[in-house]
């Protein structure tokens, strides 16, 4: 309702001025948030030996200042809305590429893996510690040894390694994670690597993976926004997306593969169309399908990485027989080269990582674990994970996919109870889609515990990101009223 003021002017003079209040609210909490993205980025590491309060405290922050922006430019004009969205997400993106990766060394390998593609060898042939490799190493990448005062050699650095060399048993520092064994990136990663380090010349540190994760950001960003436009609602609220501290620090600071998984994911839902409103109808009408470009990008994204693969089944019962099919295919053919060279190979170091994440042992499940121990706890799991594909494909709405994405993979990751928290990327641009902030939980919860990593922390943050999503839940359906509208109010 307008103060007598506004009514006064009609909504001219005040209007704008208090547009104009919000325009430089916005635009002043987005710049402290790039700032403080910036200095959590350039000043702090979990590889300087110090505990991770220092990295969760500017990491509260930033989320803060996430949260002030967000409820700054709710009111604006729509076109002034988006625009800040977009520069926003810039503008944060590129402040995320002020440094190094601070929580991860996964980026190293993926930059290894692209060089060695790109010298014409296959990744899965040999691991990097390999001395066949020599040739191909990066000094950022295998720094030399440094000479100790007794003589000895030794590996310095906060990020470097130390290895051996196969089969010479040689002295190895290394800035790469597991270099004992071979990659475990599926065809897909492998040809992004590859084509992200094909661009710069191998002496190229981190940076041109951070610059393609912004690359990829800003894609997920524009498509959210073409989702909400084309169902009637705030495409605005794809800054949950694009401003979001979380994003800014896994798929750019940290470069995480996740965000081509998730961008290949959203790409294939913006493909199966969505709900569009259509004035002067009850019910919304529906763009057309094109169930076989929804299957190759799925399949394209299970050839990234398996994790966003967590949102696709909803999208499957658009068209089960031909979405399926195109996906199968997709994924086959990407694949048919590497095994063709590698052979058995190319399952690379995944059935390693299962047994080294607990899953085989069932220890890995966290959330389980609270109610049976061990081995029981990969059956009651696995139970877990076939009830969730399940109601994911029972209940979900060819037309209106976006819960049903949302709440399955949410799902299958507190199931899965992984400590990395950028699994959880998949999340986000569901949650922008459905406007169920409570999700929010789970990537802050996992991103808790990377930074304070011990078992207790775990089998606390697990439980607690449950009981949040629930009472989301309750309290949603709770303020439900037979008259509620469906949608949101698009801005002006």
């Amino acid at each position: 309702m307008r103060t007598p003021l506004l009514r006064k002017h009609s909504g001219g003079t005040d209007v704008g001025m208090i547009g104009g209040v919000r325009t430089a609210l916005t635009t002043l909490a987005l710049v402290a948030l790039a700032v403080v993205t910036s200095r959590l980025i350039a000043a702090e590491s979990i590889f300087d030996g110090a505990d991770g309060l220092p990295l969760l405290g500017w990491t509260a922050v930033a989320w803060a200042l996430f949260a002030v922006a967000w409820w700054s430019q709710r009111r604006l004009p729509r076109r002034r809305a988006a625009a800040l969205v977009v520069v926003g997400t810039l503008a944060i993106g590129i402040a995320a590429m002020a440094g190094p990766p601070n929580t991860s060394t996964d980026s190293a390998r993926y930059a290894w893996d692209g060089i060695v593609s790109d010298a014409g060898i296959s990744p899965y042939a040999q691991p990097p510690a390999s001395d066949t490799l020599d040739g191909v190493r990066e000094p950022w990448l295998f720094p030399p040894a440094t000479a100790a005062a007794d003589g000895t050699a030794r590996c310095v650095g906060s990020r470097v390694v130390t290895t051996r060399s196969v089969p010479d048993g040689d002295l190895l520092c290394t800035t790469l994670n597991r270099p004992s064994v071979p990659t475990i990136y599926p065809p897909v990663a492998q040809g992004w690597f590859a084509l992200v380090r094909g661009a710069v010349p191998p002496s190229a540190t981190w940076w041109p993976m951070q610059l393609a994760g912004l690359v990829l950001v800003v894609a997920i960003t524009l498509m959210v926004m073409r989702l909400l436009s084309r169902r009637g609602l705030d495409p605005c609220r794809a800054a949950w997306w694009g401003w979001c501290p979380f994003v800014a620090s896994e798929a750019v600071t940290n470069s995480h593969i996740d965000a081509l998984g998730v961008a290949l994911v959203v790409g294939a839902t913006l493909a199966a169309g969505a709900l569009v409103v259509v004035p002067g109808r009850a019910r919304p009408g529906s763009r057309s399908r094109r169930p076989v470009l929804v299957g190759v990008l799925l399949g394209l994204a299970a050839a990234v990485k398996f994790v966003p693969g967590t949102a696709a089944l909803p999208l499957v019962r658009l068209s089960p027989v031909k979405v399926v099919t195109a996906a199968a295919a997709t994924f086959v053919v990407v694949y048919i080269p590497f095994v063709l060279v590698s052979g058995g190979a190319v399952l690379g170091y995944l059935p390693g990582y299962l047994r080294e994440q607990g899953y085989e042992s069932g220890d890995g499940f966290t959330l389980a674990n609270l109610v049976v121990p061990g081995p029981a706890a990969s059956a009651v799991s696995v139970v877990a994970l076939v009830v969730v594909a399940v109601a994911q494909w029972r209940l979900a709405d060819p037309d209106d996919p976006w819960t049903a994405q949302l709440v399955g993979a949410g799902a299958m990751l507190l199931v899965l109870s992984s400590p990395y928290p950028w699994y959880a990327l998949v999340l986000v641009p569901f949650i922008a889609l459905t406007g169920r902030w409570e999700w929010f939980v789970v990537p802050v919860v996992m991103t808790a515990h990377l930074l304070v990593p011990d078992v207790a922390v775990m089998r606390g943050v697990v439980p607690l990101a449950v009981v949040v999503v629930v009472a989301g839940w309750l309290l949603r359906r709770r303020a439900r009223t037979p008259h509620a509208v469906a949608h949101e109010e698009v801005r002006a």
